[in-house]
């Protein structure tokens, strides 16, 4: 279940989802214009730009910025798992 569908259960309204996805939607689009904008990881080509409760974690490439997860920080940081998701 993504974080969109959760919530919609979890309100029983697409309201807050719809926020959320423009909030995050906004947060990508400015990584767009600047790939370094976000905090850098344990991993050389991997950043991670807060956004709200939320992280997005992504791997940049020559000309090409892959999402790898949109984080709850919320959540336990031990679940977090990065290195098996690139390459």
């Amino acid at each position: 279940m993504d974080i969109l569908d959760f919530y919609v259960r979890i309100n029983g309204t697409a309201t807050y989802s719809v926020k959320l996805n423009a909030k995050i939607n906004s947060s990508i689009k400015l990584l767009s214009k600047n790939p370094f904008l976000g905090t850098p990881t344990d991993y050389d080509s991997i950043r991670a730009l807060v956004t709200g409760d939320y992280q997005v974690i992504y791997e940049i490439f020559n000309q090409l910025i892959l999402i790898i997860m949109i984080w709850d920080c919320r959540r336990d940081p031990e679940d977090k798992v990065i290195d098996k998701r690139i390459r």
